[in-house]
């Protein structure tokens, strides 16, 4: 399960809430103690005055229960434990230390316990006799504190002290501030980051069509503060420029094209005039190589450069298309069953991505087997054949310009050396990417795979 939000503003916003939480996590602890010191602080001081008054006026007091206004202090021979009792060691060293201060010699030995109030004897004696506790305090779940030091002769003088309650005011009050923060700084920081992230992600969409179409058409506004204004007439700036290149690659490609196809057309009528039969057809058979190089290399320096938008095209139609042509020259090529796949391509293009895909497995491989199917949100097109592959450590270099498995320029033994590599831009320039595989059984798999 993913709980980091991938934009910029859900990333944004959920560090400044865990912030925030940390922040008013440790708000609240020290809240927290600082209250427990304040219930501790009263305690020590409530139980050190009960005992130093029964220390200095009341020494001759016989063992038993007191009466009058020191009902809480009682004098007994030994500490009895009860089951509930537990021992404070904070309240017995701050304890001792007030009563070391007030001269009570008797403070070394300082014992301080608590117990559930409704298990402590006198607390229910006095409930019985009708008389309150703690000026009526509810005692269900309170405690009582009990802090005993003893007398010269031998016994012991215990003052009991109901324990505060907690002050859960002040906690209601720190939750309800944290979530006055979290709404006012959330929403304030959704508003700024809004004013950043919405240009940006129109940026981001703007160069993902920029980058498909190479158009100008639809640049973007600047928008939003200052820096993203001047990235977004920067990103403009760019797409000028790099238009303004394309155009001009595109008019320069056209004249090189025509200056050489000419003289080449012309060439080709002038070695009619070779009377040595094969020495005209292997001049016959440069000049075609020749223009097919050329023919390849514009054909991939235009690519991408669509006048019209891609159509929706079913791949098996598209693909048996391509079978026949080679079945018509008797190339063993063959188009298995598929399922219906419809993605949106430029027709001419992926077919010539295909063809020469096809062209690539007769020719190294002696045959081919062309596929169509699904895989995920992909559209495949799968060519196979039972050649001997590719080297395992060659593969990532076949689809770069003029890079052949065959040493040899030689049309009938591989060509230029384009056909991989105008398939690969064919498929990137559709959003896919094209993928060769040695099989496990032998020979090679390249898949055309187009976003369906």
């Amino acid at each position: 399960m993913r709980f980091w939000p991938r934009s910029l503003l859900g990333q944004v916003l959920l560090s400044v809430a865990a912030a925030l939480l940390v922040a008013q996590a440790i708000s609240a602890h020290l809240l927290f103690r600082a209250s427990e010191d304040r219930r501790e602080q009263r305690m020590v001081g409530s139980l050190a005055v009960q005992l130093i008054a029964a220390a200095n006026g009341s020494q001759d007091q016989r063992p038993g229960p007191r009466s009058g206004r020191r009902m809480r202090v009682e004098v007994s021979p030994v500490l009895r434990a009860l089951p509930g009792d537990r021992t404070e060691p904070r309240l017995t060293v701050a304890l001792a230390k007030v009563l070391r201060e007030e001269g009570l010699a008797e403070a070394q030995e300082v014992r301080v316990i608590s117990r559930p109030a409704l298990g402590d004897p006198r607390i229910l004696q006095r409930l019985a006799n009708g008389r309150p506790v703690g000026q009526g305090a509810a005692l269900t779940g309170a405690r009582v504190m009990l802090a005993s030091v003893p007398r010269p002769d031998g016994t012991w003088l215990t003052a009991r002290a109901l324990s505060p309650p907690r002050e859960r005011a002040a906690m209601r009050g720190l939750l309800v501030q944290t979530a006055v923060l979290f709404a006012v700084l959330l929403l304030a920081m959704w508003l700024i980051l809004r004013r950043i992230t919405g240009p940006l992600a129109a940026l981001t969409k703007r160069v993902e069509t920029f980058a498909r179409t190479q158009s100008t058409d639809g640049q973007l506004a600047p928008e939003g503060p200052e820096d993203v204004r001047r990235l977004i007439e920067a990103q403009g700036r760019m797409e000028a420029r790099i238009a303004g290149m394309i155009d001009e690659k595109d008019v320069m490609l056209g004249a090189i094209g025509h200056d050489l196809k000419t003289p080449l057309a012309a060439l080709r009528v002038r070695i009619e005039s070779v009377e040595d039969d094969a020495e005209r057809g292997r001049m016959a058979a440069g000049i075609e190589d020749i223009t097919r190089t050329l023919d390849d290399i514009l054909s991939l320096a235009r690519v991408g450069r669509a006048t019209e938008p891609p159509e929706r095209t079913e791949l098996a139609a598209l693909a048996a298309s391509v079978v026949e042509e080679f079945e018509d020259m008797g190339d063993p090529v063959e188009l298995a069953e598929g399922p219906r796949v419809v993605a949106r391509v430029h027709v001419t293009w992926a077919k010539r991505a295909l063809r020469n895909l096809v062209s690539n497995a007769v020719r190294y491989g002696g045959d081919a087997a062309v596929e169509v199917l699904r895989d995920g949100s992909e559209a495949v097109l799968r060519v196979t054949d039972n050649g001997p592959g590719i080297p395992a450590e060659h593969l990532s270099d076949m689809t770069e310009p003029f890079t052949r498995g065959e040493a040899s320029r030689n049309r009938e033994t591989g060509g230029a050396g384009l056909g991989l590599t105008l398939a690969r831009a064919i498929a990137e320039a559709h959003g896919g990417r094209l993928v060769l595989a040695n099989r496990p059984e032998g020979g090679l798999s390249a898949e055309l795979r187009f976003p369906a």
